[in-house]
């Protein structure tokens, strides 16, 4: 059996791991993920009173654990951008799945349901501003699965590659990678919202087609992204995280999906930044359909 040296898995002196800072009992089975640490404390709003255990932050990443009608749950931030979501399931995955004294993996496999909760762009008409977006499937632009070893049955090689054809894909960016949810959450969760495909993009402005100084390499980019008709389906929005939350869960055994609010119309190129009363909605859905 593999020990994990210190230097790929880093422990601090206090038993937590090294950029979450939290120590194993500390994490729940269920997990709420969201971009913003603020976003956490109204996560924890919900919670049931005089139920937090824990309330822990580091850099980006804040986490509460305590429980909702009964059931323990953990919010916890993951900051912005895939890279971020390589070091937040990495070592939410070490908590559940490593013993930190021998540094080995356990026998028993713990497999954690991960709801990621965000905001995003909106890339088709029947996904107005205020709605809510599933990702049924993810297109990562980011690159971050090549990194690693990908077994048979996690990425649709067959949408990949209509997708590069019909945008006549660039070769000198990163080779997009598609990946499904869980399907039973996606059904469980977001039954009656739309069910979409999402594109996680590795930036906010040139990778989401925004043009503000530097000019697009390709400006029709958008245009074509928005076109793409896969056996029926259609790329509904942009955000920058689920891709990786997909894939990486996937590969490390546990359940997740995503859920945005659009708050930005980007074929009408509307935008609301007043959509707190929009997400605490989404978050009172989410934590009322979990069990």
């Amino acid at each position: 059996m593999r020990v994990i040296p210190s230097s790929e898995l880093i422990i601090n002196a206090d038993g937590s791991i090294f950029h979450l800072h939290l120590k194993p009992e500390q994490l729940a089975d269920t997990v709420i993920l969201v971009g913003d640490p603020n976003r956490v404390d109204m996560v924890a709003g919900f919670f049931d009173q005089g139920s937090i255990e824990c309330n822990v932050q580091s850099r980006e990443f804040h986490t509460i654990t305590g429980k909702y009608k009964g059931n323990r749950v953990s919010c916890v931030s993951h900051g912005i951008g895939t890279d971020n979501i390589d070091i937040v399931m990495t070592e939410l995955d070490a908590l559940k799945n490593i013993d930190f004294e021998k540094r080995t993996e356990k026998e028993q496999h713990t497999s954690m349901r991960l709801i990621r909760i965000g905001t995003s762009g909106g890339l088709q008409e029947f996904c107005p501003i205020g709605s809510y977006v599933v990702s049924r499937r993810s297109i990562g632009f980011d690159g971050l699965l090549g990194y690693y070893q990908v077994g048979e049955g996690v990425l649709d090689y067959d949408f990949e590659k209509a997708f590069c054809q019909h945008t006549n894909w660039m070769p000198r960016l990163a080779s997009p990678y598609v990946v499904s949810a869980d399907e039973e959450l996606v059904e469980k969760i977001g039954y009656d919202m739309v069910k979409g495909v999402t594109i996680s993009a590795p930036g906010f402005y040139g990778p989401q087609g925004r043009y503000v100084r530097i000019p697009l390499a390709d400006e029709e980019l958008n245009k074509k992204i928005m076109s793409f008709d896969y056996h029926g389906e259609k790329i509904t929005n942009f955000e920058m995280e689920s891709s990786a939350l997909a894939g990486l869960s996937k590969l490390l055994g546990h359940k997740a999906m995503t859920v945005c609010c659009i708050i930005a119309g980007r074929v009408n190129k509307d935008m609301n930044t007043e959509y707190k009363g929009t997400m605490e909605g989404l978050v009172k859905t989410v934590l009322d359909r979990i069990w």
